[in-house]
């Protein structure tokens, strides 16, 4: 019985087949080709439609994600300029430029007193080390690690210092000692700081007036004592200006005697004997000798 509907289906394939005995079995795999073809066509389609072309401006580089080839590839740096990247990866673009962030904190001084300071800060990833940098923290490392560190540095050195300090004398230490505990902290993170500046202090206002108050009096005290040392300096100038007239008067004294004098008042006789004016001459008519010269 078996048999039987085996042979009937058989029969029933050739009638099948003859059914159409002009149609070349080539078709069939012409049509399948042609499917499988198509469907290549299709897959390009989809793969260039999907594929990113990206352009790394000038500033910044990349690295790249590979879904199938093990992540990111931490020392490949890709470098400004046109790249195209599958739609299956992922190209992550880093400003490597020096860039700007503020922040603003209230701390503690060394007496307890809150002070407002306002800060800038110039920052930028090591560029070699992006990769490092991504796999590590990401592309938002300035307000995971760069931030914090500068509030921790901030409220540790101001702590040391009374307000003051801060406000005056101690200004630019205080901004040098913060730079340098965020720098040694960011940098194993493939951080650079290029510097931190202290921008603005806010006092509380009675406190600032008594320090303001206590610089001025600080600023007369230094011209009160200028003024004592150019006085001082101004009396020893003339004590040696006089003494030093007396000591010429001295040596000049010493050196002149009666004989010299009589000489010099028959020069200056001689002398006025010249002049064209008229006038009379006595000779020994002077007390010591000397001519005396009268007038017409």
């Amino acid at each position: 019985m078996v048999f039987d509907v085996l042979v009937n289906i058989k029969h029933l394939n050739m009638a099948t087949i003859n059914v159409n005995p002009g149609r070349n079995p080539l078709e069939g795999k012409n049509l399948s080709r042609y499917m499988i073809f198509g469907f290549i066509i299709f897959l390009l389609f989809m793969l260039l439609s999907n594929t990113t072309f990206i352009t790394i401006p000038p500033g910044h580089k990349g690295v790249k994600f590979k879904r199938f080839a093990g992540g990111i590839n931490k020392d490949k740096i890709y470098p400004q300029g046109f790249h195209v990247v599958m739609p299956w990866d992922n190209m992550i673009v880093y400003d490597v430029r020096i860039n700007e962030a503020f922040e603003e904190m209230e701390v503690l001084s060394k007496n307890g007193l809150s002070i407002s300071v306002d800060l800038s800060y110039r920052y930028q990833p090591k560029s070699d080390k992006i990769g490092y940098l991504h796999d590590g923290i990401g592309v938002n490392y300035a307000s995971r690690i760069i931030a914090p560190e500068i509030r921790s540095a901030t409220r540790e050195v101001i702590g040391k210092y009374l307000p003051e300090e801060l406000y005056s004398t101690k200004r630019e230490a205080i901004q040098d000692e913060i730079f340098t505990s965020t720098k040694d902290a960011v940098e194993p993170n493939f951080i650079d700081i290029d510097a931190i500046l202290i921008r603005a202090v806010q006092l509380p206002d009675k406190l600032k007036a008594a320090i303001e108050q206590k610089l001025e009096e600080e600023q007369l005290a230094f011209q009160f004592v200028f003024k004592l040392e150019r006085e001082r300096k101004e009396a020893e100038r003339k004590i040696i200006e006089a003494q030093a007239k007396a000591d010429a008067n001295k040596i000049l004294s010493a050196s002149i005697t009666d004989r010299i004098l009589k000489d010099k008042g028959i020069e200056a006789t001689l002398e006025l004997a010249k002049s064209p004016n008229s006038k009379v001459v006595i000779v020994g008519g002077g007390k010591e000798g000397l001519p005396l010269i009268l007038n017409n």
